[in-house]
């Protein structure tokens, strides 16, 4: 073997290496919040609920009436007493929080496993309304499917040594706020698949794992039309 080619072979076997251990060391970090399997909790409502996942281009997020997950987290209902829905989203602290985007923010939210933040709006009755330039699908879930979802929702937040929420600064847009979230953001756990462990939670036939950007969120609702069909009490 030439010293050129022994070069390249051991370069070409650097680069292996090195990826693995990369994609060794993401693996290893927290998945959280894990999706909801099943949900035996009580809710305040009886019937049908109506929610929405919003796509806003590049992220996605669940909103849900606002006294639903109130009911279970009451600092929620402290901080927006008079919200009647609430959009909730889960992503990468420094990237979700940055005033500015660099592309050293993205790339760092990307490949380096970073804490996480959940981002609670107060939203109006008219959700389409609310979000015009964005994506709006409109599901409606049983009551043990909303219990399953709202789990799930209430696992994405941290909460400190007396099991209160942990707030963090003031939220991007309306009347928001950033709370400490639990588990890791990096390439394989992304605001995009947290969107969709919600969703598999409610059960929906939907693989998280594939489900890393928000046009493949969005695009398996559409697909699956699972829109409002009933009544809403």
């Amino acid at each position: 073997m030439s010293s050129s080619r022994g070069v390249a072979f051991f370069c070409q076997l650097f680069k292996q290496v090195l990826l693995l251990l990369v994609i060794g060391s993401l693996v290893a970090c927290s998945t959280k919040p894990h999706v909801v399997e099943s949900s035996t909790g009580q809710a305040p409502w009886s019937a049908t609920a109506e929610v929405f996942v919003v796509g806003h281009g590049w992220h996605t997020g669940l909103v849900v009436p606002a006294a639903a997950l109130q009911w279970q987290l009451p600092q929620l209902w402290q901080r927006f007493p008079q919200a009647s829905h609430l959009e909730v989203g889960w992503g990468d602290a420094g990237f979700y929080q940055a005033e500015e985007v660099t592309s050293g923010l993205t790339m760092q939210a990307i490949f380096w496993p970073s804490r996480s933040v959940v981002h609670v709006v107060a939203v109006p009755s008219q959700v389409q309304r609310y979000f015009p330039a964005s994506q709006v699908e409109r599901l409606c879930l049983d009551a043990r499917a909303m219990a399953a979802l709202l789990q799930f929702m209430v696992n994405s937040f941290a909460s400190d040594a007396d099991g209160k929420l942990i707030p963090l600064k003031k939220g991007i847009y309306g009347n928001s706020q950033f709370y400490q979230g639990q588990g890791d953001y990096y390439l394989f756990n992304t605001c995009n698949k947290w969107t969709a462990k919600g969703l598999k939670s409610a059960g929906f036939a939907i693989s998280p794992w594939w489900k890393l950007r928000a046009d493949s969120v969005m695009d398996y609702l559409v697909k699956e039309n699972r829109s409002c069909t009933t009544a809403l009490p």
